[in-house]
């Protein structure tokens, strides 16, 4: 299979895997908002499965992302190392799995005294099971990248998703409260987790003839582990931290606020997501080749089309948001509409590091990257603690998208500096996107006023992304066919 074919293979079946968690995860926050819980029982569930979040980062350590890069590396020139590559990442994520998920149980008690929180030791206890089978199932599908068969982390994110909805659902129909919700995490990520391993070593593991783990294999996985580690601590600093200290500053109720509003802009990234997972392995093999030139098509015409799509999403994003969070949601989570209308700019800045990070990664930049992030996510943390007491979750909000602007534009200059980029001809094709963009957000704004019920805020989106489809295609942006025809004719 060729590059681009490999490539949009992989897109399909990402996407598809990630439009089911779209809808599923859809589904489980329309009812655990609407239905099942209250807003303090939603935030202190998410204020659990962040500090989870946080713990994982210690049962991974980057290894999961080294032992990728190495696959990718030696699948085709040194295969007998393959197999010693999975072993040593294995025998170490479960070293780490089994210290911190019982120091996460020991130390339960503490942090729900810590956060003032009693509701959330018992389903802390749980989360570090949680903790385990997420690390174990995050683990096959970064293997399945390494082997850039993207194909089959979509089949066991699938599993995961369905599962979890069906079980999150049922204990809490049933009567368990927070805890049982929790348990329902842990046993659908244990179900695709036990699947992705058996998948992992029937299709890899088991048809490769290899040799035993060496020290210094081992050395330089750990090396080339370190800046990884460094940028997932920070990754975690960005996305669990700050919904900590709301709940160390504020309350769940908080909580809930700040994390529907992440949780909306997750959905909206779906695309972006599994565009950037499923074309990051080929730049290594690019670059392996030296086939730079090709990568930099590749990534233009990426970015190009990501910035379409999330530009005009933006400024949707921030006009509809409020009738969205009342009609959808209820009035309860009206204090979730300033955090979704600042989180629209930040959706902007994830899509573009969603297709330029791991590509850096396999690039072998990701030091780089590690110290951009390290030191964003130090601001990050540092701007939350100044922001939070001062304007509550409207400061946390504030701060994200500061610090992951820069993040963003640092990890531009990085792939500019390693693939032979035509910068200008990005930047002239942003320039209608702007405009489309614009255009659209006056035909919404004018709808908006009549915006009395759900059937009309559908009707007035739909009207939004008409407008968008009409006016791209009209320009020329718009156009598939001529998408993949560039993938094609880049490789060459």
């Amino acid at each position: 299979m060729s590059v681009p074919d490999r490539i949009v293979h992989g897109l399909k079946a990402t996407l598809v895997a990630r439009l089911c968690k779209m809808i599923v995860n859809g589904l489980l926050l329309l009812l655990l908002a609407r239905v099942l819980l209250t807003p303090t029982e939603y935030g202190l569930l998410f204020l659990a499965i962040s500090i989870v979040g946080v713990a994982k980062m210690f049962g991974d350590l980057g290894l999961s992302r080294s032992a990728a890069y190495y696959v990718t590396k030696f699948k085709e020139a040194e295969p007998a190392k393959v197999p010693s590559v999975l072993r040593i990442a294995i025998q170490y994520r479960l070293l780490l799995l089994c210290l911190v998920g019982t120091l996460l149980v020991v130390g339960s008690g503490l942090i729900a005294t810590v956060l003032d929180e009693p509701e959330l030791a018992p389903v802390l206890v749980i989360g570090a099971g949680y903790l385990v089978t997420l690390s174990l199932h995050s683990f096959v599908g970064t293997m399945f990248q390494g082997f850039n068969r993207v194909s089959l982390t979509a089949v066991i994110d699938i599993v995961h998703n369905v599962s979890r909805l069906l079980l999150v659902v049922g204990f809490l129909v049933l009567g368990f409260g927070v805890a049982g919700a929790m348990a329902g995490y842990l046993i659908g990520a244990l179900i695709s987790a036990t699947i992705g391993f058996v998948i992992l070593y029937i299709r890899f593991y088991s048809n490769y003839d290899g040799t035993e783990p060496t020290k210094t294999l081992r050395n330089r996985m750990l090396r080339y582990s370190v800046p990884l580690t460094a940028t997932q601590a920070a990754n975690v600093v960005d996305k669990r931290v700050d919904t900590i200290l709301i709940g160390f500053f504020l309350n769940p109720v908080a909580v809930g606020y700040y994390v529907l509003s992440k949780q909306i802009t997750e959905f909206i990234l779906v695309p972006a997501g599994s565009l950037g997972f499923s074309v990051s392995p080929t730049y290594g093999e690019q670059k392996a080749t030296g086939s730079l030139e090709g990568g930099a098509r590749i990534y233009e015409t990426t970015l190009r089309y990501v910035m379409l799509l999330y530009l005009p999403a933006a400024v949707g994003l921030f006009l509809v948001a409020e009738p969205a969070v009342r009609l959808i949601f209820g009035a309860d989570y009206l204090g979730a509409v300033p955090v979704l209308q600042i989180f629209g700019l930040y959706v902007v800045f994830h899509a573009i590091t969603n297709v330029t990070t791991q590509s850096l990664d396999y690039l072998g930049r990701a030091k780089d990257r590690a110290i951009a992030k390290g030191i964003t996510s130090i601001a990050n943390l540092l701007l939350n603690l100044l922001l939070i007491p001062l304007y509550g979750v409207v400061g946390a909000a504030f701060a994200t998208l500061a610090t992951y602007g820069v993040y963003t534009a640092v990890n531009l200059y990085i792939m500019q500096a390693e693939l032979p980029l035509n910068t200008r001809s990005v930047v002239r094709s942003i320039v209608p996107i702007i405009g489309i963009s614009l255009c659209m957000g006056l035909v919404v704004s004018w709808i908006l006023p009549y915006v009395s019920g759900l059937l009309m805020l559908v009707l007035t989106i739909f009207c939004g992304v008409a407008v968008w489809g009409v006016l791209a295609i009209t320009i020329g942006l718009l156009d598939p066919h001529e998408a993949v025809a560039q993938l094609r004719s880049s490789s060459g």
